[in-house]
């Protein structure tokens, strides 16, 4: 399995490993895998999944980005020698000796190229803005992020969201016995909760088989058909 090291200026902060089939989560929060204390990271910044094709980095729509090798990335399938940069902080990626490396024919990233001088003043704005203005409490969003059968995310705005095989629903699945409406996702004051509707194939959340309705919680992976996605809470 790989290792994530934590580098801030010359100082080693420690190695994390990813397990196979998990998540790590990297921000602010006391909740993350990796915690980098600094203003310019937000509290739920950025993620790597351990997927059966390699290892995927997604920005949670952080406020200062997240960059590979100095480049702005939403999404990026990580390579050994990558370095990412969050904030004032690099993390870098590695296999052990001896280790497989995933290897996949297309690698799908949403790329912005900033240099380097762009990237630090728009850190140092950051910085100070958060440290100048009280928090808002603002409604808490939530996106399905794919990770397997489709690329992105899917904002959850709507209050009742249609994920299926037909056309017509928000979120297009495959699947032989998969129903014209597998599932909703409502939007309550409570929270997201996923329901299933129709089908053969009745959809799973973290493996689990969903009979009729159950609320979701931060990192549940719902696989529906030949999809898979992972329920993400937005700041």
């Amino acid at each position: 399995m790989p290792i994530v090291t934590l580098h801030f200026k010359d100082m080693d902060l420690g190695e994390f490993r990813i397990d196979k089939g998990g998540t790590l989560t990297i921000g602010r929060r006391e909740t993350n895998t990796i915690v980098i204390d600094n203003l310019a990271v937000s509290g739920q910044h950025a993620k790597i999944d351990a997927l059966d094709d390699g290892y995927l980095l997604t920005d949670l729509n952080s406020k200062n980005g997240t960059f590979v090798n100095d480049r702005m990335v939403t999404t990026h399938w990580l390579k050994p020698g990558d370095v990412i940069t969050i904030g004032k902080h690099k993390l870098v990626f590695q296999f052990l000796e001896g280790e497989v490396v995933p290897v996949r024919e297309q690698q799908v990233e949403k790329t912005m190229v900033l240099d380097t001088n762009e990237y630090r003043a728009m850190v140092g704005k950051s910085a100070s803005t958060v440290t100048a203005e009280a928090p808002a409490k603002r409604e808490q969003a939530a996106v399905l992020s794919f990770l397997k059968g489709g690329d992105g995310e899917v904002p959850l705005t709507k209050k009742l969201v249609k994920i299926g095989k037909d056309e017509t629903n928000d979120i297009v699945v495959g699947g032989f016995l998969v129903g014209k409406t597998a599932a909703t996702i409502s939007k309550r004051p409570t929270g997201y909760f996923l329901s299933y509707v129709e089908g053969l194939t009745k959809p799973k959340v973290n493996g689990k088989t969903v009979k009729e309705t159950v609320q979701l919680k931060e990192f549940d992976r719902i696989e529906i058909g030949s999809a898979t996605l992972e329920f993400i809470l937005k700041e």
